[in-house]
């Protein structure tokens, strides 16, 4: 259950970016900026009202604020339609949601948390900003460049980290020592290593996982909850994506080359028939079954099919930790101690600021999860996409992620952090 790795909100089209001003005292004035196809591009600074504004910083009225923020916020940041002519092209009509800047971290590392696992881990933006630690998906997938540009670099302190057997990593695609709760110590070292007191968590599809088992086993270090694309690893989810009928009802066209793969007799249990190829002593079966494995969520995890997530199933050596690290997590049930585990410990972590953003039409991750999650928290912001699907880079969950770090960022800057 991977988040997108990359953000590509331009089309083959020309796309303009709009800054979506008033005359409010919130908007600065949009700084252009180039892309890296020479399209003219605008990113808007939020500015914060008086610092005296909130009426209190107990944990009630922080969420109470943050969701007048973020409410505030969210009817800024509205994705419009613009229609233009291109000279030579026909009148057409874009969606724009603007993302920050691409930047290079400021300093970036290894740290080894185990005698057997070393986690590759960076920091960019601003060093003396709020920290945000951002999860990825998968399990296995690793981070990008692209995971950065959520967040407002002049005010954030953005860290990221590739997970066990995952991205930068060491060892690649290694399941030993490789369970939730070993992330979860993983976090609490990235953590401590950064000399980072405590921080916003983001996170999306098994990012969403993590972070909920994350903040509620050490919800004093947490300043916020980000998530998008539910995911909370109980059977009824394993099965509607990787067994059916389910997700392959809606794409029997990407179905039937993961079906087919396995031979008749054992396609009662997909997860398992994988998870023998994926750990045969033979590499090619590895790559094969991986290819087959990971094309599939590939496949499905945007409401319009991608080109781009297509192509990362072809990289061999991101296949192989996505499609094993994942199968085993699913194979062992997230090592959780129940199916509903996530639900029934979610009481730990309601006194926390949280927002939930879930597309209408995820169907690796499909809403049923993100509603069950809603009705058990219900003091956590809820929205979900009338036009999306699974990916972080579709135009309208794009907008509500950025619209909730503008209003955490807006929360902090009444509360007087940093």
């Amino acid at each position: 259950m991977a988040i997108s790795s990359s953000i590509a909100i331009s089309s083959s089209s020309l796309l303009v970016a709009a800054a979506i001003a008033s005359s409010s005292t919130l908007l600065k004035p949009c700084i252009p900026f180039r892309s890296r196809r020479n399209t003219s591009f605008f990113s808007c600074t939020i500015r914060p009202r008086s610092r005296n504004s909130l009426p209190s910083c107990t944990a009630a009225a922080a969420a109470s604020s943050f969701h007048m923020a973020h409410t505030h916020l969210d009817s800024k940041l509205q994705a419009k339609e613009i229609n233009f002519t291109k000279k030579g092209e026909s009148k057409e009509i874009a969606h724009i949601v603007e993302l920050f800047p691409p930047i290079e971290p400021y300093k970036s590392g290894f740290l080894d948390v185990s005698d057997l696992h070393s986690l590759y881990w960076e920091e960019s933006g601003n060093p003396n900003g709020q920290p945000i630690v951002f999860l990825h998906g998968g399990p296995g997938s690793g981070t990008s460049s692209g995971n950065r540009r959520f967040f407002d670099p002049n005010f954030f302190r953005i860290i990221l980290f590739d997970q066990r057997g995952a991205g930068k990593s060491t060892p690649h695609a290694c399941l030993e020592d490789n369970t939730t709760w070993h992330l979860v110590d993983d976090i609490e070292k990235v953590r401590e290593h950064l000399k980072i007191e405590k921080w916003l968590v983001f996170g999306g599809s098994w990012g969403s996982t993590l972070a909920l088992t994350y903040c509620q086993s050490h919800a004093d270090r947490i300043t916020g909850i980000i998530l998008r694309g539910i995911f909370l690893l109980r059977k009824k989810e394993i099965d509607w994506f990787y067994q059916g009928p389910g997700t392959s009802a809606i794409f029997p066209d990407a179905w039937e080359p993961y079906r087919d793969f396995i031979p008749d007799d054992e396609r009662s249990d997909f997860v398992t028939a994988y998870g023998k190829r994926l750990n045969s002593d033979d590499l090619d079966t590895q790559l094969a079954a991986a290819k087959a494995w990971t094309n599939w969520e590939m496949a499905t995890s945007h409401l319009i099919p991608n080109e781009e997530s297509m192509r990362r199933a072809e990289s061999e050596e991101f296949a192989l930790a996505f499609a094993r690290i994942e199968n085993h997590y699913f194979r062992h049930k997230g090592f959780f101690p129940s199916d509903s585990f996530l639900i029934d410990n979610v009481h730990k972590i309601k006194h926390l600021p949280a927002i939930i953003v879930q597309g209408r039409y995820d169907v690796v991750c499909p809403m049923m999860s993100a509603w069950d999650l809603h009705k058990a928290w219900p003091e956590a912001q809820f929205k979900v996409i009338p036009n999306a699907g699974h990916s972080a880079n579709e135009i309208g969950i794009t907008k509500e992620l950025l619209a909730a770090t503008e209003g955490f960022k807006y929360l902090f800057q009444d509360k007087g952090q940093p």
